[in-house]
């Protein structure tokens, strides 16, 4: 997971960028591509971004972090989630 105050990269706005299952990366900029977008360097290994300006949507960003965060940690950290 990354977070970019705006700056980093140059789009100007705050946004946080994370692992996404297969085929969601698509489906989400797709299909709502103002709070989505393919994020530069990790976007083609199916990272998604998420603009963090305007109207968000918090549950749904914590349930991509959740996600993100269960595809990445070692399963021993996971296993101590309850479910």
């Amino acid at each position: 997971m990354y977070a970019d105050a705006g700056n980093h990269h140059g789009a100007g706005r705050p946004a946080v960028w994370c692992k996404a299952g297969p085929g969601n990366q698509e489906l989400m900029v797709r299909t709502d591509p103002d709070p989505f977008f393919v994020p530069p360097c990790v976007g083609p290994s199916g990272w998604v971004g998420v603009y963090l300006d305007g109207k968000v949507d918090w549950e749904e960003v914590a349930d991509l972090m959740r996600d993100a965060w269960r595809m990445t940690a070692p399963k021993r950290l996971q296993s101590l989630l309850t479910p």
